[in-house]
């Protein structure tokens, strides 16, 4: 063990005291190293709950023999998911004819607004209401966790879908109890949830929970449940809450204990601990980073990055697109196989054929879609895909992802800033498609118009993103930040025409 820094001697002193305890690590504070010192503090017995099997394996070979490390799941397969073991890893059926089995006749059609709700979408959202429903914390299925489909999204159409879906929803849930014999493929989520619901006691002297901030509600309340007789311990990074979207929340704010802080960033240096803590200021997270000295991290163009990273999959090909038309060997973080899966679903709309992507699940045609992407604001993320198939085609998109090299063997990795959570490279670029936010249609003393306000989520994504880099980044498509009013507290936004900082760099020597 390395000699503790004085925020992680207040942090091991904290747990001694027996206090429950909430630990906000930002990027690169060595997280996994302050647990590993705050289990050898004591010879009591504890648990390590990690956020995935991998996690909790590498974990294993840190922490002290004090400390059995296993994720929640393999916790619920021990006393409840072993007796369903005659029905994991079924072959995979089509949700529609689940949704068969269930009662939802292969011949429904439902008019909801202007869209048509087939019976595979209909399967398709009875099956992720039974998902959401296993990472909530709720005891019974609500309306809520219908989920919203492309098209149909406002209150009054959803309400519709809603009626429609949970006589169905219920079914397969009550289909899921039987542990012999069943239709709704079973899978680890619902022996989890299953767990969950019998308020289970976990038996150790202490837990440690870690990346709290990307914890279900499901797995939150079983975590917090044990209060009453073991001591508790989240750590996390509140601002690298990124993953709402799917169900997590950040429950580190909620928690009751004593909240200490690991701040010192062992990864970079001060340039870009600077650069991190202008976008904590933007998300008023609860801490603020400090750089290593000794590292020298410089925030400047970077011609040939070790990694760019991308806000979504479509920015993530066409970085990819570029590379390979450049002749460079590219690694796509995750693999291609989800943006095979919108390529193809593209290519069955433009063939006049309704595709089963869930993202496209209501469009029964190309031109439909690139309606709606192109004038309903709630299709506006979906207007890059679109413009992606039309400039390049499918076939060239699906030739793009099959020249993919492994990681091991590229000269230059992507990936979409998610994916990129939890891994770190040399020098790094952010992609093009973090894109400013639409200005206000208010308008200042001069006429120009107002900046528009930075989405929360948008900042935290753009805070794990620029904190991968060790000793090089360029701003890239996030560089607008320089003229912002939010990334510049107190000072004024620039004229538009005039020239931002990035402007007067020179390109960097690498």
């Amino acid at each position: 063990m390395p000699t503790p820094t004085a925020e992680q001697s207040a942090a091991i002193d904290t747990f001694r005291r027996g206090d429950h305890l909430v630990l906000q690590a930002g990027a690169g504070t060595g997280k996994t190293t302050t647990l590993s010192m705050i289990a050898a503090s004591t010879d009591r017995r504890g648990r390590y709950i990690a956020f995935n099997k991998a996690i909790a394996t590498e974990a294993s070979r840190k922490f002290p023999n004090n400390v059995l490390c296993k994720t929640m799941h393999a916790l619920a397969y021990a006393a409840v998911g072993h007796r369903f073991k005659n029905r994991m890893d079924a072959p995979r059926v089509p949700g529609w004819k689940i949704g068969a089995a269930l009662g939802i006749s292969i011949n429904m059609r439902v008019r909801i607004g202007e869209r048509n709700v087939t019976n595979k979408a209909l399967s398709y959202t009875v099956l992720r209401t039974v998902t959401r429903f296993c990472q909530s914390a709720d005891p019974t299925i609500q309306r809520y966790h219908v989920p919203r489909l492309r098209g149909i999204e406002t209150e009054h159409l959803h309400a519709q879908l809603v009626d429609l879906v949970l006589p169905y929803a219920n079914r397969a849930w009550t289909d899921l109890q039987n542990p012999d014999e069943g239709v709704v493929r079973f899978d680890h989520d619902h022996y989890l949830k299953q767990w969950a619901l019998t308020q289970p006691r976990i038996t150790a002297d202490f837990l440690l929970l870690d990346e709290a901030q990307d914890t279900n509600p499901v797995v939150e309340k079983v975590f917090n449940d044990q209060g009453d007789h073991t001591q508790l311990v989240m750590v996390g990074d509140s601002a690298q809450a990124i993953y709402g979207w799917r169900g997590a929340r950040d429950v580190m704010s909620g928690f009751e204990g004593t909240e200490r802080a690991l701040s010192q960033s062992f990864r970079f240096g001060p340039a870009l601990a600077e650069e991190a803590n202008r976008w904590l200021g933007i998300v008023d997270a609860p801490i603020r980073l400090a750089g290593t000295a000794a590292i020298d991290t410089r925030l400047e163009r970077v011609e040939q990055p070790d990694a760019i990273l991308c806000r979504s999959n479509v920015g993530a090909m066409l970085e990819v697109m570029r590379l390979l038309d450049g002749g460079r060997r590219v690694a796509l973080v995750g693999g291609g196989e989800s943006l095979k899966a919108l390529a193809r679903a593209a290519r069955d709309l433009k063939a006049g054929k309704r595709s089963t992507h869930p993202e496209l699940i209501l469009f029964d045609s190309w031109g439909e879609l690139q309606e709606y992407a192109e004038y309903d604001p709630s299709g506006r993320d979906l207007l890059p895909l679109v413009d992606l198939v039309d400039e390049h085609g499918v076939d060239v998109i699906l030739g793009a992802v099959d020249r993919l090299a492994a990681e091991q063997d590229a000269e230059i990795v992507v990936s979409t800033a998610h994916k990129a959570k939890g891994r770190e490279w040399a020098s790094v670029r952010i992609g093009e498609d973090f894109t400013e936010p639409a200005d206000q249609e208010d308008t200042d003393e001069n006429g120009d118009p107002l900046p528009g306000d930075i989405d929360d989520a948008e900042a935290r994504l753009a805070y794990v993103a620029v904190t991968r880099a060790r000793h090089q980044l360029d701003l890239g498509g996030l560089s607008w930040i320089n003229q912002h009013p939010d990334g510049n507290p107190g000072g004024e936004r620039p004229h538009p025409g005039s020239p931002s900082p990035w402007d007067l760099l020179g390109p960097s020597p690498s």
